[in-house]
């Protein structure tokens, strides 16, 4: 079981909330959500997150030379989810280091949770693809909306 939960944020604020709707494309045929589509939830919800902070992966990676990439990844399914549920992709900023991040993310159907992760992403220079810090500006927004 991934030791954060979404609900455990940095700055203690409530988490990232992101929508979800299963679509049959999602599902395998049992009628239930795929479980590798969980890891494209968790994604939209962190690329929206970025969005929310006023970044897109492209804007990072051009102007302040930075991308963030998956590192490690743990998952626990707790409950299917099944198609045209509505879900709520939750996430929280559990750790954030000089050169990652470490988001608590859950995947709700109203409150049941279906699964939980934790995401650790490394901050690299897509030139290089080598570790770098994470830029002042950047962290600084993380930390006012985590």
């Amino acid at each position: 079981m991934p030791a954060h939960h979404a609900s455990h944020c940095v700055t203690g604020s409530d988490p990232f909330r992101w929508p979800v709707r299963v679509y049959y494309e999602d599902t395998d045929a049992g009628g239930i959500v795929y479980y590798a589509n969980y890891l494209r939830f968790l994604e939209r919800a962190r690329t929206e997150w970025l969005a929310r902070l006023g970044f897109t992966h492209a804007e990072l990676a051009r102007e302040h030379h930075v991308a963030f990439v998956v590192h490690r990844l743990e998952i626990e399914y707790v409950q299917p989810a099944r198609l045209y549920d509505a879900l709520e992709v939750t996430l929280g900023l559990a750790v954030r280091g000089r050169g990652r991040l470490i988001m608590a993310q859950d995947v709700l159907r109203e409150d049941a949770v279906l699964a939980r992760a934790q995401v650790t992403l490394a901050c690299l220079d897509p030139a290089t693809w080598r570790p770098v810090r994470i830029p002042a500006a950047v962290a600084a927004r993380m930390e006012s909306y985590a």
